[in-house]
């Protein structure tokens, strides 16, 4: 396979938009990837997390876990793994499951609230909170965003060390530009 793009960019193993072993992980940081983010496949086999981070850097593995809350008094975990885009439960605790990526060389976590994901409503705080006391790397808040007032809750409440958000930019509701401003306004150092 050559390392050749096409106009967007775009390399021919990349079609699948998803990681699934530790290979796909190689050949993206072998061409300079910054970082790669592995979700469902390190649920399914954690050891490409693991040898991953020996091989490269771990500030360029992200563990993307997604999230979802269960109600009280069912056998599965309250808040919950989900994989295959919130289409399959896992049984796995959303807080164990972010220590043991830690423990297995992740350098960020990407926790998206499949609950949250969609609703301009606001991150989901408790899921964040939860796992970013529990783990000593960085922790990026995804899902809910839809006003600048949502970031500000998921650094100051949520403990995330960073948000990622993406409808409300594309839709204009808030601007790329005004959501900095408002939390450097609001005493929050921020890097774009």
């Amino acid at each position: 396979m050559g390392q050749e793009g096409n106009a967007k960019g775009y390399y021919p193993f990349c079609r699948r938009w998803w990681i699934r072993n530790f290979e796909d992980v190689r050949v993206l940081l072998d061409l300079s990837v910054n970082k790669v983010s592995v979700n469902t496949a390190a649920v399914r086999n954690p050891e490409i997390v693991m040898k991953a981070s020996r091989k490269f850097n771990k500030e360029n593995l992200v563990d993307a876990i997604d999230g979802r809350k269960n109600s009280l008094g069912i056998s599965l975990p309250r808040l919950e793994v989900v994989v295959k885009s919130d289409s399959e439960s896992t049984g796995v605790d959303v807080v164990d499951w972010a220590k043991r990526v830690e423990e297995l060389g992740a350098g960020e976590i990407l926790l998206t609230s499949k609950d949250a994901d969609g609703t301009e409503k606001g991150y989901d705080l408790e899921m964040t909170r939860a796992v970013a006391e529990a783990v000593s790397i960085p922790v990026i808040a995804s899902g809910g965003a839809g006003k600048s007032e949502h970031f500000y809750e998921a650094v100051t409440i949520g403990k995330a060390a960073a948000v990622l958000a993406a409808s409300v930019f594309h839709f204009g509701e808030i601007s790329i530009s005004g959501a900095p401003k408002y939390l450097k306004e609001q005493g929050i150092s921020v890097n774009i």
